[in-house]
């Protein structure tokens, strides 16, 4: 049996804690991951995983081992990557985080027209508005939206994420349209539950004021506030990568849009700026020139 497809199997046990699951997600058959698991413990000369009818875990020379493992199977890649077969083409495999709002309103796109680019290139993509551990998942680059990145992370910024308040004109045309911040106590405002739940700010001419809105509704996804505001559900603030389309089709008009919002930034996040594989590196470039320039 392959040793490098053994490690993927171990690794794949040790993140799962289960057998069953890691067959079913590299769809494989619980036996041919007990051999994988077998020939690694034979390989190292250790036992590896503490087995019980309720759970797996790793044993101490199972931890050393997971380290390890992880350094061969990346050099590995980063080895397809590389050298690919002498094609000039890029291979092997990008991992890649990103929220789930812009991941599907604008990065699944452009990641589709990228392998088109490079068709030998294989791409994993994780929708996720949690944090990931990018080490830990092998994760290439993460695309976060922030005012401020990891600094134990490197950072290239993609595109400004500037947000307005949005509404339906069925709804305001029930309710009145505010015409400054202080009368949003009197509207129903929508709220990202990590984003501005309890406060929203806004600024003109340099000042900033705080306002604590009555949010009779929070989500902790953007594309589903998106659809409860255009559901005549109150006032939302929304990103402009997101909403952008429904202010140019009348869908949704701006709220309060001579008031300053708070303004994020769209950055590609990656872990180390040494031996970045070549088409991650590429990737990169890509995607900065493709949101280089949007108004978002």
């Amino acid at each position: 049996m392959d040793r490098l497809t053994a490690i993927k199997v171990f690794l794949e046990v040790a993140a799962s804690g289960s057998f069953s699951a890691t067959a079913d997600k590299l769809e494989l058959s619980r036996p041919m991951v007990s051999r994988h698991i077998a020939l690694m413990e034979s390989w190292l000369n250790a036992r590896l995983l503490q087995r019980t009818t309720r759970q797996v875990t790793l044993t101490d020379a199972g931890e050393q081992a997971v380290k390890y493992c992880r350094q061969i199977l990346e050099l590995a890649e980063h080895a397809e990557q590389e050298t690919g077969s002498g094609d000039g083409e890029l291979h092997g495999t990008v991992r890649i985080g990103c929220g789930l709002s812009f991941g599907n309103t604008h990065l699944a796109a452009a990641i589709s027209d990228f392998q088109r680019l490079h068709p030998k290139l294989h791409i994993r993509l994780h929708f996720s508005d949690e944090t990931l551990n990018m080490v830990a998942t092998r994760t290439d680059l993460a695309i976060r939206i922030t005012a401020s990145p990891d600094p134990a992370l490197y950072a290239r910024k993609l595109a400004p994420c500037r947000s307005w308040l949005v509404a339906t004109p069925d709804y305001l045309a029930q309710y009145g349209t505010p015409q400054t911040p202080e009368d949003l106590s009197r509207h129903r405002c929508l709220a990202h539950e990590n984003v501005n739940r309890t406060v929203w700010k806004f600024g003109r001419n340099g000042t900033w004021q705080d306002i604590q809105p009555d949010c009779p509704l929070t989500v902790n996804e953007a594309t589903t506030l998106l659809h409860a505001a255009l559901a005549h559900n109150g006032i939302a603030m929304l990103p402009r990568y997101l909403s952008d389309a429904y202010l140019a089709d009348g869908r949704l008009v701006a709220v309060l849009a001579d008031w300053q919002l708070p303004e994020h930034s769209i950055y590609a996040l990656y872990p180390s700026k040494d031996k970045l594989p070549q088409a991650v590196r590429a990737l990169l470039d890509f995607l900065a020139e493709r949101f280089a320039g949007r108004d978002w």
